[in-house]
C-alpha cells in the first residue's frame, strides 16, 4: 500500500479531493494531513474523513526534527503540498528526495515565488491581462516554485474575468487533474 501525507495551510479542498479519490483504492491511501495552521479547515475535513491530522509550529518544522520524525514514522511514498504556504525545509527534502510535490495555481514559471499563492496569483494574472493561466504540479526543491515541472493544465482568461472567475477556473483544473497526476506518480 502506497502511503500519502498531505501538507496544507487552509481550507483543504485539494486535500479532501485527494483523500476521497484514494479512499477505496487498494494500492494507495492518504494516511495523514499535517498543517502549520491550528485553525485550518483542513483539520475538520480530515477528521470527518477519518484521516489523522496534526498541526505544528515553525520551530517543530524548521528548527528541530519533530515534523521530520512524524514523517519518518509515517513512511510516506509521496508527500503532497496542497495549499501549504511555508518553504519546505532542506533537512526534510534531503530525507525524502523526489517524494515531495506541490500544486501551484498558475503556469510556472510565471506567478511563482514567495507571496504568490491563492488570490494573489489570480489578481496578478488579471492585472497583467494574461489570456491564459492554469495549474502546475511540480517537485519541491529548496526554492519556492522552482522544482521540476511534472504537469500543467491551462484555461483561458477572458477580458471580462475577475480574479474570482480565474480562481474558480483554476480550482476546477485542480479538482480534475491533481488526483490523476498523483495516481500516475504512485504507479510509475
Amino acid at each position: 500500500m502506497k502511503r500519502i501525507v498531505i501538507f496544507a495551510s487552509g481550507s483543504g479542498t485539494n486535500a479532501e479531493n485527494l483523500i476521497k479519490f484514494f479512499h477505496n483504492r487498494e494500492y494507495a491511501s492518504v494516511i495523514q494531513v499535517l498543517t502549520n495552521n491550528p485553525h485550518a479547515k483542513v483539520l475538520d475535513r480530515a477528521k470527518k474523513l477519518d484521516v489523522s491530522a496534526l498541526s505544528f509550529n515553525k520551530i517543530a518544522f524548521s528548527k528541530t526534527d519533530e515534523v521530520l520524525n512524524v514523517l519518518r514514522n509515517s513512511k510516506p511514498d509521496l508527500i503532497i503540498l496542497a495549499g501549504f504556504l511555508w518553504m519546505f525545509p532542506k533537512h526534510i527534502l534531503n530525507e525524502f528526495p523526489t517524494k515531495v510535490i506541490n500544486i501551484h495555481p498558475a503556469l510556472l514559471p510565471k506567478y511563482g515565488g514567495k507571496g504568490m499563492y491563492g488570490m494573489h496569483v489570480h489578481e496578478a494574472v488579471v492585472a497583467n491581462k494574461e489570456t491564459e493561466t492554469g495549474i502546475t504540479i511540480h517537485y519541491v526543491n529548496e526554492h519556492y516554485d522552482e522544482g521540476a515541472i511534472i504537469f500543467q493544465a491551462k484555461c483561458a482568461v477572458l477580458e471580462t474575468d475577475s480574479a474570482q472567475d480565474v480562481a474558480d477556473k483554476v480550482h476546477e483544473l485542480e479538482m480534475e487533474h491533481f488526483p490523476k497526476v498523483v495516481d500516475k506518480l504512485l504507479n510509475e
